[in-house]
Protein backbone atom coordinates (compact mmCIF):
# COMPACT_ATOMS: atom_id res chain seq x y z
CA UNK A 1 0.00 0.00 0.00
CA UNK A 2 1.19 3.80 -0.80
CA UNK A 3 0.98 5.95 1.47
CA UNK A 4 2.30 9.04 1.48
CA UNK A 5 3.77 10.70 5.11
CA UNK A 6 1.34 13.75 6.57
CA UNK A 7 2.71 14.12 9.73
CA UNK A 8 1.28 17.40 11.01
CA UNK A 9 -0.57 16.92 14.40
CA UNK A 10 1.62 17.85 17.71
CA UNK A 11 1.57 14.77 20.31
CA UNK A 12 3.11 14.72 23.67
CA UNK A 13 4.51 11.61 24.53
CA UNK A 14 6.76 9.54 26.89
CA UNK A 15 10.09 8.13 25.05
CA UNK A 16 13.41 6.30 25.40
CA UNK A 17 16.23 7.92 23.80
CA UNK A 18 18.53 5.35 24.61
CA UNK A 19 19.10 2.07 26.73
CA UNK A 20 19.61 4.06 29.93
CA UNK A 21 16.15 1.96 30.87
CA UNK A 22 14.13 5.48 31.37
CA UNK A 23 11.76 7.24 29.21
CA UNK A 24 11.53 11.11 29.26
CA UNK A 25 8.80 13.72 27.76
CA UNK A 26 8.93 13.92 24.16
CA UNK A 27 6.77 15.97 21.25
CA UNK A 28 6.61 14.57 17.96
CA UNK A 29 4.29 14.64 15.08
CA UNK A 30 1.72 12.03 14.02
CA UNK A 31 -0.12 11.62 10.95
CA UNK A 32 -3.56 13.51 9.94
CA UNK A 33 -6.80 11.23 10.52
CA UNK A 34 -6.72 9.66 6.80
CA UNK A 35 -10.39 8.07 5.36
CA UNK A 36 -9.95 4.78 6.48
CA UNK A 37 -8.40 5.83 10.43
CA UNK A 38 -9.44 6.42 13.99
CA UNK A 39 -8.28 9.38 16.28
CA UNK A 40 -8.29 8.20 19.51
CA UNK A 41 -7.25 10.51 22.73
CA UNK A 42 -5.61 7.82 24.56
CA UNK A 43 -6.81 7.44 28.48
CA UNK A 44 -4.70 4.84 29.38
CA UNK A 45 -1.88 2.52 28.43
CA UNK A 46 -0.79 -0.65 30.26
CA UNK A 47 2.94 -1.46 30.79
CA UNK A 48 3.86 -4.51 29.39
CA UNK A 49 7.56 -6.47 30.06
CA UNK A 50 7.83 -6.18 26.41
CA UNK A 51 8.24 -2.45 27.10
CA UNK A 52 10.84 -3.18 29.26
CA UNK A 53 12.44 -5.32 26.31
CA UNK A 54 12.34 -3.13 23.97
CA UNK A 55 13.59 0.17 25.74
CA UNK A 56 16.94 -1.59 27.30
CA UNK A 57 17.16 -3.52 23.25
CA UNK A 58 17.21 -6.84 24.51
CA UNK A 59 16.50 -8.33 21.42
CA UNK A 60 18.83 -5.67 19.46
CA UNK A 61 16.28 -4.55 17.52
CA UNK A 62 15.25 -1.40 19.00
CA UNK A 63 14.35 2.04 16.74
CA UNK A 64 15.59 5.17 19.26
CA UNK A 65 13.44 7.49 19.95
CA UNK A 66 10.69 4.70 21.14
CA UNK A 67 7.59 5.56 22.37
CA UNK A 68 6.39 2.13 24.18
CA UNK A 69 2.83 1.36 24.88
CA UNK A 70 0.70 -1.31 23.41
CA UNK A 71 -2.07 -1.89 25.64
CA UNK A 72 -4.10 1.07 24.55
CA UNK A 73 -7.09 2.31 26.37
CA UNK A 74 -9.83 5.74 25.09
CA UNK A 75 -12.28 7.58 23.55
CA UNK A 76 -12.57 8.62 19.71
CA UNK A 77 -12.62 11.74 18.71
CA UNK A 78 -12.42 11.76 14.85
CA UNK A 79 -12.74 9.10 12.13
CA UNK A 80 -12.73 8.58 8.79
CA UNK A 81 -15.15 9.08 5.39
CA UNK A 82 -14.74 4.77 4.76
CA UNK A 83 -15.39 4.23 9.09
CA UNK A 84 -18.73 3.27 9.93
CA UNK A 85 -17.98 0.72 12.58
CA UNK A 86 -16.73 3.20 14.93
CA UNK A 87 -17.90 6.96 16.15
CA UNK A 88 -16.88 9.91 17.92
CA UNK A 89 -17.40 8.95 21.44
CA UNK A 90 -16.57 5.17 21.46
CA UNK A 91 -14.48 3.87 24.02
CA UNK A 92 -12.27 1.71 21.87
CA UNK A 93 -8.68 0.12 22.53
CA UNK A 94 -5.37 -0.75 20.42
CA UNK A 95 -3.29 -3.67 20.94
CA UNK A 96 0.26 -5.31 19.56
CA UNK A 97 -0.61 -4.21 15.96
CA UNK A 98 -1.01 -1.29 13.70
CA UNK A 99 -0.96 -2.45 9.88
CA UNK A 100 -0.48 -5.66 8.08
CA UNK A 101 -0.61 -6.62 4.05
CA UNK A 102 -4.09 -6.91 4.71
CA UNK A 103 -4.08 -9.96 1.56
CA UNK A 104 -2.24 -12.69 2.66
CA UNK A 105 -3.39 -15.90 3.50
CA UNK A 106 -3.18 -14.79 7.43
CA UNK A 107 -5.00 -11.69 7.29
CA UNK A 108 -7.94 -13.08 5.07
CA UNK A 109 -8.47 -15.02 8.24
CA UNK A 110 -7.72 -12.24 10.21
CA UNK A 111 -4.58 -13.66 11.94
CA UNK A 112 -2.78 -10.52 11.32
CA UNK A 113 -0.37 -11.56 14.12
CA UNK A 114 1.19 -13.99 11.99
CA UNK A 115 1.42 -12.15 8.42
CA UNK A 116 4.83 -11.62 7.05
CA UNK A 117 4.59 -7.76 6.95
CA UNK A 118 3.26 -7.30 10.42
CA UNK A 119 3.83 -3.81 12.04
CA UNK A 120 3.96 -3.32 15.58
CA UNK A 121 1.87 -0.32 17.19
CA UNK A 122 5.43 0.56 18.18
CA UNK A 123 9.14 -0.03 16.87
CA UNK A 124 7.34 -1.07 13.42
CA UNK A 125 7.64 0.55 9.87
CA UNK A 126 4.25 1.77 8.94
CA UNK A 127 2.30 1.40 5.16
CA UNK A 128 4.27 5.26 4.77
CA UNK A 129 7.64 4.06 5.83
CA UNK A 130 7.88 6.33 9.72
CA UNK A 131 7.82 4.64 12.52
CA UNK A 132 5.71 3.29 14.87
CA UNK A 133 4.91 5.36 18.35
CA UNK A 134 3.04 3.93 20.69
CA UNK A 135 0.63 4.78 23.68
CA UNK A 136 2.86 6.34 26.20
CA UNK A 137 1.35 9.40 24.59
CA UNK A 138 -2.06 11.30 24.63
CA UNK A 139 -3.30 10.64 21.11
CA UNK A 140 -3.47 7.78 18.88
CA UNK A 141 -4.44 7.81 15.05
CA UNK A 142 -5.00 4.14 13.70
CA UNK A 143 -6.34 2.55 10.74
CA UNK A 144 -9.91 1.40 11.36
CA UNK A 145 -8.92 -2.53 10.54
CA UNK A 146 -6.95 -2.52 13.74
CA UNK A 147 -8.91 -0.36 16.94
CA UNK A 148 -11.42 -3.07 18.86
CA UNK A 149 -14.11 -1.76 21.27
CA UNK A 150 -14.51 -2.40 24.87
CA UNK A 151 -17.30 -3.47 26.82
CA UNK A 152 -19.10 -0.81 28.73
CA UNK A 153 -19.58 -3.08 31.85
CA UNK A 154 -14.81 -2.59 31.54
CA UNK A 155 -13.66 0.13 32.82
CA UNK A 156 -10.95 1.22 30.25
CA UNK A 157 -7.88 1.39 33.01
CA UNK A 158 -8.46 -2.62 34.25
CA UNK A 159 -9.11 -3.52 30.60
CA UNK A 160 -6.12 -1.63 28.82
CA UNK A 161 -3.67 -4.83 29.56
CA UNK A 162 -6.06 -7.57 27.83
CA UNK A 163 -5.07 -5.60 24.46
CA UNK A 164 -1.76 -7.40 25.26
CA UNK A 165 -1.69 -9.94 28.29
CA UNK A 166 -5.69 -10.95 27.90
CA UNK A 167 -5.30 -12.06 24.13
CA UNK A 168 -1.80 -13.60 24.56
CA UNK A 169 -3.29 -16.11 26.57
CA UNK A 170 -6.82 -16.27 25.79
CA UNK A 171 -5.44 -17.21 21.62
CA UNK A 172 -3.72 -20.30 22.70
CA UNK A 173 -6.61 -21.23 25.31
CA UNK A 174 -9.39 -21.16 22.62
CA UNK A 175 -6.78 -22.64 19.77
CA UNK A 176 -6.14 -25.65 22.13
CA UNK A 177 -9.38 -26.35 23.49
CA UNK A 178 -9.18 -25.27 26.60
CA UNK A 179 -12.66 -22.73 26.63
CA UNK A 180 -14.84 -25.64 27.54
CA UNK A 181 -15.05 -26.82 31.42
CA UNK A 182 -13.95 -30.07 32.78
CA UNK A 183 -9.99 -29.73 31.52
CA UNK A 184 -7.61 -29.27 34.39
CA UNK A 185 -4.82 -26.83 33.56
CA UNK A 186 -1.32 -25.09 35.17
CA UNK A 187 -0.34 -22.13 34.84
CA UNK A 188 3.32 -21.00 35.23
CA UNK A 189 3.94 -17.56 36.29
CA UNK A 190 1.43 -15.61 38.36
CA UNK A 191 2.22 -12.01 36.91
CA UNK A 192 0.69 -10.11 34.57
CA UNK A 193 -0.37 -12.69 31.98
CA UNK A 194 -0.23 -15.53 34.70
CA UNK A 195 -3.43 -13.99 36.68
CA UNK A 196 -5.31 -13.13 33.46
CA UNK A 197 -4.88 -17.17 32.22
CA UNK A 198 -6.25 -18.27 35.98
CA UNK A 199 -8.84 -16.00 35.94
CA UNK A 200 -10.19 -17.04 32.29
CA UNK A 201 -9.53 -20.84 33.14
CA UNK A 202 -12.29 -20.59 36.07
CA UNK A 203 -14.70 -18.58 34.03
CA UNK A 204 -14.31 -21.58 31.56
CA UNK A 205 -14.95 -24.68 34.24
CA UNK A 206 -11.19 -25.63 34.28
CA UNK A 207 -9.52 -26.80 37.06
CA UNK A 208 -6.46 -24.33 37.87
CA UNK A 209 -2.98 -24.88 39.38
CA UNK A 210 -0.58 -22.40 39.67
CA UNK A 211 2.97 -23.44 39.43
CA UNK A 212 5.33 -20.47 40.94
CA UNK A 213 8.65 -20.29 42.59
CA UNK A 214 7.51 -17.98 45.13
CA UNK A 215 5.57 -19.51 48.36
CA UNK A 216 4.15 -16.38 49.12
CA UNK A 217 2.20 -16.21 45.99
CA UNK A 218 -0.33 -19.32 47.37
CA UNK A 219 -2.46 -17.54 49.35
CA UNK A 220 -3.67 -14.59 46.61
CA UNK A 221 -3.65 -17.89 44.16
CA UNK A 222 -6.19 -19.89 46.32
CA UNK A 223 -8.26 -16.84 47.62
CA UNK A 224 -8.51 -14.25 45.41
CA UNK A 225 -8.21 -15.91 41.94
CA UNK A 226 -9.35 -18.85 43.19
CA UNK A 227 -7.11 -21.37 42.12
CA UNK A 228 -7.52 -24.67 42.92
CA UNK A 229 -3.85 -26.08 43.56
CA UNK A 230 -0.77 -24.21 43.95
CA UNK A 231 2.70 -25.62 43.40
CA UNK A 232 6.42 -24.39 44.33
CA UNK A 233 7.92 -25.17 41.07
CA UNK A 234 11.66 -25.90 43.43
CA UNK A 235 9.54 -28.27 45.86
CA UNK A 236 10.66 -31.81 44.22
CA UNK A 237 8.05 -33.32 46.72
CA UNK A 238 4.97 -31.13 45.32
CA UNK A 239 6.33 -31.44 41.85
CA UNK A 240 6.29 -35.29 42.29
CA UNK A 241 2.63 -35.56 43.78
CA UNK A 242 1.17 -33.44 40.56
CA UNK A 243 2.65 -35.85 37.95
CA UNK A 244 0.34 -36.77 34.95
CA UNK A 245 -2.31 -34.58 36.61
CA UNK A 246 -2.80 -31.47 33.82
CA UNK A 247 -4.12 -31.75 30.36
CA UNK A 248 -2.78 -28.52 29.73
CA UNK A 249 0.05 -25.97 30.56
CA UNK A 250 0.55 -22.27 29.90
CA UNK A 251 3.90 -20.94 30.69
CA UNK A 252 4.00 -17.15 31.09
CA UNK A 253 7.67 -16.57 32.66
CA UNK A 254 9.58 -14.00 30.80
CA UNK A 255 13.52 -15.90 32.21
CA UNK A 256 15.28 -19.09 31.23
CA UNK A 257 14.24 -21.80 32.42
CA UNK A 258 13.82 -25.75 32.12
CA UNK A 259 10.51 -27.55 30.63
CA UNK A 260 11.19 -30.51 31.76
CA UNK A 261 10.48 -30.82 35.49
CA UNK A 262 7.10 -29.04 34.27
CA UNK A 263 6.67 -31.46 31.45
CA UNK A 264 6.35 -34.21 33.85
CA UNK A 265 3.47 -32.43 34.91
CA UNK A 266 1.38 -33.16 31.73
CA UNK A 267 -1.00 -36.23 31.33
CA UNK A 268 0.14 -38.07 28.12
CA UNK A 269 -0.95 -36.39 24.84
CA UNK A 270 -0.90 -32.86 27.03
CA UNK A 271 0.07 -29.50 25.56
CA UNK A 272 2.54 -27.01 27.15
CA UNK A 273 2.16 -23.57 25.16
CA UNK A 274 4.91 -21.11 25.93
CA UNK A 275 3.46 -17.58 25.93
CA UNK A 276 6.62 -15.42 27.02
CA UNK A 277 9.71 -14.32 25.44
CA UNK A 278 12.84 -14.91 27.71
CA UNK A 279 15.71 -13.15 26.02
CA UNK A 280 17.62 -16.46 26.33
CA UNK A 281 16.70 -20.28 25.26
CA UNK A 282 14.71 -22.18 27.29
CA UNK A 283 15.88 -25.93 28.43
CA UNK A 284 13.59 -28.45 26.81
CA UNK A 285 14.86 -32.03 27.58
CA UNK A 286 13.90 -34.88 24.93
CA UNK A 287 13.07 -37.41 27.40
CA UNK A 288 9.33 -35.94 29.08
CA UNK A 289 8.15 -35.51 25.46
CA UNK A 290 9.33 -38.88 24.06
CA UNK A 291 8.09 -40.73 27.36
CA UNK A 292 4.80 -38.48 27.33
CA UNK A 293 4.28 -38.17 23.75
CA UNK A 294 3.64 -34.36 24.97
CA UNK A 295 3.08 -31.50 22.96
CA UNK A 296 5.53 -28.15 23.49
CA UNK A 297 4.11 -25.14 21.13
CA UNK A 298 4.06 -21.32 21.53
CA UNK A 299 1.67 -18.50 20.86
CA UNK A 300 2.08 -15.06 19.98
CA UNK A 301 -1.11 -12.35 20.91
CA UNK A 302 -4.08 -13.07 18.12
CA UNK A 303 -6.01 -11.27 15.42
CA UNK A 304 -8.00 -8.42 15.50
CA UNK A 305 -10.97 -10.89 15.27
CA UNK A 306 -9.99 -12.83 18.37
CA UNK A 307 -8.84 -9.71 20.29
CA UNK A 308 -12.32 -8.72 19.91
CA UNK A 309 -13.94 -12.08 20.55
CA UNK A 310 -12.11 -12.13 23.77
CA UNK A 311 -12.89 -8.27 25.34
CA UNK A 312 -16.40 -9.32 24.55
CA UNK A 313 -15.45 -12.55 26.49
CA UNK A 314 -14.28 -10.20 29.03
CA UNK A 315 -17.40 -8.32 29.30
CA UNK A 316 -19.94 -11.06 29.48
CA UNK A 317 -17.71 -12.67 32.88
CA UNK A 318 -16.52 -9.09 34.25
CA UNK A 319 -12.72 -10.01 33.69
CA UNK A 320 -10.61 -7.38 33.71
CA UNK A 321 -6.60 -7.40 34.95
CA UNK A 322 -5.45 -6.44 38.26
CA UNK A 323 -3.69 -3.15 37.70
CA UNK A 324 -2.12 -0.73 39.84
CA UNK A 325 -2.68 3.20 38.50
CA UNK A 326 0.44 4.95 37.86
CA UNK A 327 0.79 9.04 37.17
CA UNK A 328 2.74 9.88 34.15
CA UNK A 329 5.50 11.54 36.57
CA UNK A 330 5.95 7.51 37.54
CA UNK A 331 6.50 5.82 34.73
CA UNK A 332 10.41 5.40 35.26
CA UNK A 333 9.34 4.44 38.56
CA UNK A 334 7.29 1.78 37.73
CA UNK A 335 9.60 0.92 35.15
CA UNK A 336 11.87 -0.09 37.42
CA UNK A 337 9.36 -1.71 39.60
CA UNK A 338 8.86 -3.72 36.92
CA UNK A 339 11.97 -4.75 36.27
CA UNK A 340 12.18 -6.41 39.39
CA UNK A 341 8.58 -8.20 39.33
CA UNK A 342 7.18 -5.80 41.59
CA UNK A 343 3.88 -5.23 40.94
CA UNK A 344 0.61 -6.84 41.16
CA UNK A 345 -0.09 -7.31 38.10
CA UNK A 346 0.36 -5.12 36.09
CA UNK A 347 1.08 -1.23 35.89
CA UNK A 348 -1.33 1.03 33.89
CA UNK A 349 -0.33 4.62 32.95
CA UNK A 350 -2.81 7.28 33.65
CA UNK A 351 -2.26 9.03 30.92
CA UNK A 352 -5.75 11.01 30.39
CA UNK A 353 -5.59 12.29 34.27
CA UNK A 354 -8.84 10.78 34.82
CA UNK A 355 -10.26 8.83 37.69
CA UNK A 356 -11.80 6.53 36.36
CA UNK A 357 -13.77 6.03 32.69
Amino acid sequence: MEVTPNHTQTVTGWAAMNESGKVEPFIFKRRENGVDDVTIKVQYCGMCHTDLHFIQNDWGITIYPLVPGHEITGVVTKVGTNVSSFKVGDRVGVGCISASCLDCEHCRRSEENYCDKVTLTYNGIFWDGSVTYGGYSNMLVANKRFVVRIPHNLPLDAAAPLLCAGITVYSPMKQHGMLKSGGSLGVVGLGGLGHVAVKFAKAFGLRVTVISTSPAKEREARERLRADDFIVSTNQKQMQAMTRSLDYIIDTVSAKHSLGPILELLKVNGKLVLVAAPDQPVELPSFPLIFGKRTVTGSMTGGLKETQEMLDVCGEHNITCDIELVSTDRINEALARLARNDVRYRFVINIGGNSKL
